[in-house]
């Protein structure tokens, strides 16, 4: 919990920074590309995790990896080097991914469904989320096979759930009670 406190305060002051220096398009850029690539390296998630790797060589590690960034995020791989605060990195990227996406006005909408949606499917889920919110909205839909059938609709805090597995959760809490 601290580790995220802490990742939205730096995302937070690099949001500002980038502002300020009119690039914080190029430092979104930047952070989309460090949670994916983390997501996706277990070895070097490993690395800037580990309590074992001194913060010098994880830092050169990333500013090798990471060598066409922004000069603000190579300046942020010094401020969390300085302050022994690196593994907190990727929680920093997505945080600065989201309130960067909240600056411009787009909200993200989280489409769980048990199958990959279909491209009309996803034009009719666009279609209404769009009579809910002003925002632009950009989908990401998240294969869980749990919910076996429907969709979990998650728009900022809100959720609409019309999986099936919900159906029947529902159906068995009514049947116990009884």
């Amino acid at each position: 919990m601290a580790g995220t406190r802490a990742a939205i305060r730096y995302a937070k002051a690099l949001l500002s920074l980038a502002l300020d220096n009119k690039k914080a398009g190029e430092v979104n850029t930047d952070m989309l590309h460090i949670a994916d690539t983390l997501r996706s390296n277990p070895d070097l998630q490993n690395v800037v995790l580990s309590p074992v790797v001194n913060t010098q060589d994880k830092k050169a590690i990333l500013e090798q990896v990471f060598k066409n960034a922004d000069s603000l995020t190579i300046q942020l791989f010094n401020v969390l080097q300085i302050n022994n605060r690196i593994q907190i990195l990727g929680n920093i990227a997505g945080a600065y991914s989201n309130l960067y996406d909240e600056h411009i006005g787009v909200e993200k909408v989280t489409v769980t469904t048990a199958v990959a949606l279909t491209p009309e499917l996803q034009a009719k889920v666009l279609k209404k989320v769009k009579e809910l919110t002003p925002k632009q909205v950009v989908i990401e839909n998240v294969i869980d096979e749990s919910v076996i059938g429907g969709f979990v609709l998650r728009v900022g805090d809100v959720e609409y759930n019309a999986s099936v597995s919900n159906q029947l959760n529902k159906l068995k809490r009514q049947l116990t009670l009884n």
